[in-house]
């Protein structure tokens, strides 16, 4: 019984550390409500298509994207992240960086690309160090 005990509960720990390892920094979806909080946001009412992933290792890392009539994706941006400044680089209709700078969220990425009509389909990154 105690080379059970001697020798099964190190082969136990090691097979729980390796298991552990192979999911930390896999991307996985989340719920978008957890994935915005992180990043100091909610989903604006009206939302759809929202879809949100996470990974976590050292740091966290969360992306939303979701759609929005376009009249609301600039007053969405402005009262989620009113320090947020104009990204240098854009390739899109519309890019923000808010920057925290502190050890639960460095900073949130956000661009906004106007498709057909009247939807905006909102990229949201966000990350910790």
């Amino acid at each position: 019984m105690t080379l059970v005990v001697v020798l099964g509960v190190p082969a136990g720990c090691v097979a729980w550390g390796a298991y552990a390892l192979s999911e930390s920094g896999r991307e996985q979806e989340v719920p978008c409500d957890k994935a915005l909080a992180f990043a100091r946001a909610a989903l604006p009412e009206g939302a759809r298509d929202a879809r949100c992933t996470g990974a976590h290792w050292q740091d966290t890392y969360v992306t939303a994207s979701f759609r929005v009539p376009r009249a609301q994706a600039r007053d969405w941006l402005s009262a989620t992240y009113p320090a947020a400044r104009r990204a240098v680089s854009c390739d899109t209709d519309l890019c923000l960086r808010a920057e925290y700078g502190d050890a639960d969220l460095a900073a949130v990425d956000v661009d906004v690309t106007y498709e057909d009509g009247d939807t905006a389909l909102v990229r949201l990154r966000a990350f910790d160090m």
